[in-house]
């Protein structure tokens, strides 16, 4: 699973976003299903998402795996001291 951290703040919150890929041999679709649950165990609560690339791996010609990269962004709330 490749990862890239960004982040915004905006108000009293944090929005880190974790680029995750998924991968299927069925379709896109699945690929980008299957990159929401390859996240990481510590991201619990997912703001938004974002497809970012779609690609695919070929074998003899032939569609081997649909590849999709997704950007997750997880709302965190920072408690002022």
């Amino acid at each position: 699973m490749a990862q890239e951290k960004k982040s915004t703040k905006a108000g009293n919150s944090f929005f880190p976003n974790h680029h995750v890929i998924g991968m299927s041999q069925e379709s896109w679709e699945k690929a980008a299903a299957a990159a929401g649950k390859n996240r990481p165990s510590t991201i619990s609560q997912v703001a938004a998402t974002e497809g970012v690339e779609l690609t695919m791996h070929l074998e003899n010609g032939k569609v081997g795996a649909y590849i999709a990269k997704v950007k997750l962004a997880v709302n965190l709330t920072l408690n002022p001291k």
